[in-house]
């Protein structure tokens, strides 16, 4: 048999390659192990690298912070941490850092930013003890605090880690407690080593001593229990553990322990910028919204106008109102809010009475009753009836309780003749005047009831004045902001026709009728509402680009005896528009800060009481009555309650 013949036919009892020995099988799994662990560890830093925020590590991490601003920049009120401007440790004396590493992370010089030792230290002491003790190194704590969220997940550790590892590898040891020590958590609200020392010492950090860096550095474990205002004792004892840590670290010597005496709190001066006003209350929601962010020091710049917020809350101080409260609203035709009042002092009722308080608006509303009239065919020289008038079982008197007989509307509007208002309102139909309603932005209920067009619906101020904005730009609906990102689109207005004639009727008003006491030196317009016992007096109207509503009134719904929308609205109206609209120099005197503008004590009041009754404008003299007196009209009983239009 050849050679060949014999390798083709193999050797006896050859059924196939040798089998693979156990041992072959195993080294060929632990491999294959070996291989799938690195590709999951790849995968996960991978996946932790894109997640956790690497690139923002390296920037100036803040508190967070919200700031409202001015359009000028001028900050209005802030919410949320005290910051201080951030240290070089290096400037500052020795034992100021060396304080914080004792206590926090004494191997802090020799680690890469997670220290394997002080996690297992750590996790015998807590085993072994009812304290506990955290492991996590400096890095780890700036990595935490600064730049993640504080959820307790094994993802956010892991991403602690990493960045720890990636600030270790970027910035030098001292870099990073610089930046530690100028995010760190000290209580009373306060963030950051400069502003923990000027808030509890009133000195900069460069100026710390031995005792005082002690206290602070033992402050950051327990900030909450351990601050130097609200625990002192604890703090001390804190500071003296500090204090002997040092001295195992070899920082200090034991005589210089000794020779410390424990640090005095000396509270330094607080930010004067309050927590809210009136406006910033009402935009915070939005400004609040902006982000997702929860870090850093945010600042949103508003639509508000220092120079018109201080000449809004002036015109309400110098109204001589006593007790009694008012609330005053100013925006531009879009909507654009550029000053609010709430109430005489936002220090003692932040309860804002532009934005919040739903109350009756009495004529004011009537504007609404005029544009349904006009929509169905009426004019402002169309001859109307001001008669005496039952509707039903209800008879609505005139607020002089004179009737003029038959006069153009234009002047029913002006003298604000309730008889007339009812009379549009039945025979255009209710449903067409709360229809009205709405196109101008009115949201709240309104009861299709006979007496609608006086008023007896409550609504905001707010609301109101923008119903009158869109008459004054002859768009609608126009909607408040405070934001400048949320100006709205031009595409999303409606107009009028017959917003000219509203105007037309509305100058009548303050030329010759109830709002006689608003008129200025350039056109104007505007409509005065007086409700029932007199308990809400108010003036809307507007004069240039800008739109004003007054309300005055007493917050237990109280009444006002002899206040008319006419009286105290119209002249606080008045004194704010003439100095808004640069009708006269502003006051010599320095401005008031505007986050201090709503506090009743920067504000000088006038004397004496803007609450005296305002002579009534002489009445337009008309035709003669058409109707002879003690006669009235009458209009047919109305059903009791017509279903309102839907928004």
């Amino acid at each position: 048999m050849t050679a060949e013949a014999i390798r083709d036919q193999g050797q006896p009892g050859d059924s196939g390659p040798p089998p693979v020995s156990r041992r072959a099988r195993r080294v060929r799994m632990i491999k294959r192990g070996i291989k799938l662990f690195f590709l999951v560890f790849v995968l996960i830093i991978v996946w932790l690298t894109i997640t956790a925020p690497l690139s923002r590590s390296l920037g100036n991490a803040e508190a967070p912070t919200l700031t409202i601003l001015s359009a000028e920049g001028e900050p209005i009120a802030r919410r949320g941490a005290i910051m201080g401007e951030p240290i070089d440790v290096t400037r500052l004396p020795p034992h100021v850092g060396l304080a914080f590493v004792a206590i926090e992370d004494r191997r802090f010089y020799y680690h890469s930013g997670v220290d394997p030792w002080g996690i297992g230290r750590a996790f015998f002491r807590n085993r072994t003890s009812s304290g506990l003790q955290g492991g996590s190194t400096i890095t780890q704590q700036l990595a935490k605090t600064s730049f993640l969220s504080p959820d307790r997940t094994y993802t956010r550790k892991a991403q602690e880690a990493l960045i720890a590892l990636w600030l270790e590898a970027r910035l030098t040891k001292n870099q990073i407690l610089s930046r530690y020590l100028s995010n760190v958590y000290f209580g009373d609200n306060v963030y950051g080593l400069r502003a923990a020392a000027r808030h509890y010492f009133n000195v900069d950090p460069e100026d710390l001593t031995l005792a005082q860096a002690a206290m602070l550095a033992g402050v950051v474990n327990l900030p909450s229990r351990l601050a130097p205002t609200t625990n002192p004792a604890a703090a001390r004892r804190r500071a003296a553990l500090v204090l002997n840590a040092m001295v195992e670290c070899g920082f200090i010597t034991d005589a210089q322990r000794r020779a410390v005496r424990p640090a005095r709190v000396r509270l330094g001066p607080r930010d004067t910028t309050p927590t809210g006003t009136y406006f910033a209350d009402w935009v915070m929601r939005e400004a609040s919204a902006g982000t997702d962010e929860d870090y850093g020091n945010r600042r949103i710049r508003t639509t508000l106008q220092g120079d018109l917020q201080r000449a809004a809350v002036r015109a309400v101080r110098r109204a001589g109102l006593g007790r009694t409260q008012a609330a005053l609203v100013a925006m531009r035709l879009d909507g654009r809010v550029v000053a609010m009042v709430g109430g005489r002092d936002y220090a003692e009722s932040p309860f804002n009475r532009a934005t919040q308080a739903r109350r009756q608006p009495g004529s004011a509303f009537k504007p609404f009753v005029y544009l349904a009239a006009f929509r169905a065919g009426y004019r402002p020289d169309t001859l109307v009836n001001d008669a005496p008038l039952r509707v039903g079982d209800w008879s609505p008197r005139n607020y002089d309780g004179h009737y003029r007989g038959a006069i153009p509307l234009r002047d029913a509007v002006a003298i604000s003749s309730n008889s007339v208002a009812v009379q549009l309102s039945e025979r255009v139909g209710r449903g067409a005047v709360i229809q009205a309603a709405r196109d101008l932005g009115i949201t709240t209920p309104l009861r299709a009831d006979p007496s609608l067009p006086l008023g007896v619906n409550n609504v905001t101020l707010l609301e109101l004045t923008a119903a009158y904005a869109g008459i004054a730009s002859g768009r609608f609906p126009i909607r408040p902001y405070g934001l400048p990102e949320d100006a709205p689109s031009e595409s999303r207005f409606r107009r009028d026709p017959h917003m000219p004639m509203m105007r037309d009727v509305l100058h009548a008003v303050v030329l010759r009728g109830t709002g006689r006491a608003a008129n200025l030196s350039v056109p104007t317009f505007g409509k005065t509402g007086t409700t029932s016992d007199y308990r809400d007096a108010l003036f809307v109207g507007f004069a240039g680009d800008l739109v004003v509503g007054v309300w005055v009134g007493n917050d237990d719904n109280s009444p006002l005896p002899g206040t008319s929308g006419g009286g105290a609205p119209a002249r606080i109206w008045r004194a704010f528009m003439t100095e808004a609209l640069g009708a006269r120099s502003a006051p010599a005197s320095p401005p008031v800060p505007l986050s201090q503008a709503d506090r009743r004590d920067v504000n000088e009041a006038e004397p004496g009481n803007g609450l005296e009754p305002e002579p009534q404008p002489p009445v337009p003299q008309g035709p003669e009555p058409l109707i002879p007196e003690g006669n009235a009209i009458t209009l047919p009983a109305p059903p009791r309650e017509q279903p309102a239009p839907q928004q």
